[in-house]
This record gives structure tokens, sequence and C-alpha cells, in this order.
């Protein structure tokens, strides 16, 4: 019997590193999930830090500069709009149960008329099953917003720690950099640090263009909303936004709660057309006019496997596995390719 080579052997011991990371991240999603925001936040704030420091401003000069601008927006954010946000809030926790009821009381009128009184038995139970479904999923749709604000409070301790973190990202760029520099194999170093510098490339050019894109797409979809009368219309502009992170089904996502809430305020059909009406619109220009104009390159990534790697990674890390799953794909086939073209074998 051959021994194993030792290339198998550090595959396998490679598999089982990521295993252990995996299963480590998952049992510490909530430290995890502050870490990936700060990192995020660095990706958003470093190409404004490196802009400075081309024009000579120092490093430390330049966060200083950043960190008071931020804190000026700050105040402002929580002077005048979180208390905006936070008597919307309530008055939608006060409010959406008697949104479900006005459901389960559209859901029996429909009940009423869909049932004749001589209706055979299968339609019969066929209607009252749909109906007993919606009930149902009413009742979990408000116990997971129940559910939701108990996990603010991990989101907000997140808010106070993300920014010491990202201090330190940003200041200690470059050790961090060198650090990890060091520690790659010499003979393949220049190959890994191309290898880097493409998958940063990638990675950041998809987190800094798909904030731009969320945020216009929030912004578009409240002010149609505000337009149609729609309930609540800044919060079913900010979840448009951010379902607009989602390829392909954000759309559909994005609009059913604009859906729920002009129905039961007009209980009408035209409402609703208006409602589907303003977001195609808004998913065409973001389609087709504010992604090519964001990203400069594409991801050219196979839309199947896209959709199963969000929903692996958001079923794993939540919100930000949905984020980072496709620029993780993409950093995936950047390294695949790189086999491929034996680019790691030249310098072997």
């Amino acid at each position: 019997m051959k021994p194993a080579q030792p290339a198998v052997i550090r595959n396998l011991l490679l598999l089982m590193l990521a295993v252990i990371l995996i299963a480590a991240g998952y049992a510490l999603r909530h430290t995890v999930s502050c870490f990936l925001l700060s990192f995020v936040l660095a990706y958003l704030l470093d190409p404004l830090l490196v802009y400075l420091e081309r024009n000579r401003v120092r490093r430390i000069y330049g966060i200083t500069i950043l960190y008071i601008i931020l804190a000026v927006f700050s105040v402002i954010f929580f002077m005048f709009f979180v208390p905006f946000l936070t008597l919307r809030w309530q008055s939608l926790l006060h409010d959406f149960p008697g949104y479900l009821q006005k459901i389960q009381l559209l859901a029996q009128g429909w009940k009423s008329q869909l049932l004749p009184s001589a209706a055979a038995e299968e339609w019969r139970w066929l209607v009252e099953s749909a109906t007993e479904h919606i009930d149902k999923l009413l009742g979990k749709i408000g116990g997971g917003i129940y559910a939701a604000l108990t996990r603010m409070v991990f989101n907000l301790f997140n808010l106070v720690l993300a920014p010491v973190l990202v201090l330190f990202m940003l200041f200690y760029k470059q050790t961090i950099m060198d650090g990890i520099t060091s520690w790659l194999p010499v003979r393949r170093r220049e190959t890994l640090l191309a290898l880097g510098r493409e998958i940063n490339g990638s990675i950041g050019g998809y987190i800094r263009g798909q904030f731009v894109v969320s945020a216009i797409v929030a912004v578009l979809s409240s002010i149609a909303l505000f337009a149609l009368d729609v309930d609540y219309a800044l919060f079913n502009g900010i979840f448009a936004g951010l379902a607009s992170i989602l390829p392909f089904i954000g759309v559909i996502l994005a609009t059913l709660p604009a859906l729920f809430f002009a129905y039961v305020k007009f209980q009408s059909g035209i409402a609703m057309l208006n409602v589907i009406a303003a977001f195609s619109v808004i998913y065409f220009l973001e389609g087709y006019v504010i992604k090519p104009l964001v990203f400069k390159e594409a991801m050219n990534l196979n839309p199947l496997v896209t959709v199963i790697v969000v929903m692996a990674f958001g079923e794993l890390m939540g919100f930000w596995g949905i984020l980072l799953a496709i620029p993780i794909a993409a950093a995936c086939k950047i390294v695949a390719q790189y086999i491929r073209q034996g680019k790691f074998a030249e310098e072997g």
C-alpha cells in the first residue's frame, strides 16, 4: 500500500481547517458579525485615505480628518434622523397587529366569496386550507418582527465597537499586510501577491459598488412609495435597498412588503399594480443603468452558482453571508483561474 502523498495530506489538512473555521464562525456569529461590519466599513473608507495619501497627507492625519467628518455626520444623524426612525418603528410595532387583523378579515371575506354553499368537498377543503396557511404565515411574520427586535441589542453593540476596530484596521493596514506577506512562501510570493491584489480589487469594487447601488435603490423606492401614499414608505424603501443585494430574487422580496401595506390600506388592485409598476421601473434602472455605471467589471458568475452560494452563505452567516457570498465566489473563481493557468506551477 503506497503512503499518502504530501499534497493529499496538505489538502486534507486545509479542508479540515476550513471546516473548523466555518464551525467556529457559526458558533461565534455575533463576534464574526461585528468583525465583518468593521471589515466592510474599512473597505469603504480606505480609498479616501489612499486618495489623501497620494496628496501627501499622512495616514494618521487622514484618519483624524475622516473621523471628525464622521463624528459630525453621526451627531446630525442621531439628532434628526434616529428620532424620526424610532417614532416610525414604534408606530409600526403598534399598528402591525391591526394590519394582521385586517388581512385576516380580508381572508375570511375571500373565503366566503370563493366558497359557495353548494361547493364540492374538495374545493371547500382547498379554500379552508389556504386560509389556514395564511393565518399561520401572518402569525410567523408578526413573531419574526418581535424576534428581530430582540436581536437589535447585538447590532447596537456592533455599532459601538465597530468604529474602534475600523480605526485599528485603517491605521495598521500596512503592518497587517507586511505581516501577511512575511508568512508567504518566498518562491510563490509574487504570484500570491498578484492574486491578492486581483481579489482585493474584485471584492473592494463589489462592496463599494453594492453599497452605492443599495443606497440609490432605497432612495428611489422610498420616493416612489411616498408618492403612492403607501404606509411606512421609508422602511419599505430601506428594505428594498437591502433586498437589492440578493441577485434575481431581490426584486420579488423587495416588492412584497410594499404590496402588503398598499393592499391593506387601499384594498385595491390598482394600488398594487402601481407598486409593481414603480418597482419594475426602479429595478430596470438598477439593472440596465445604475449597475453598469457603478460596477466597472462584471463578476461573470454562473447564475445558478450565484443563487446557491448566496443561499448557503445566507444560511450560515445571515445578512453578512448574503452580502459577501458573491465576492467570495468571485475570489474562488480567480484562484481557480490561477491554478488552471498554471501560474503557481511556474514558480514551483
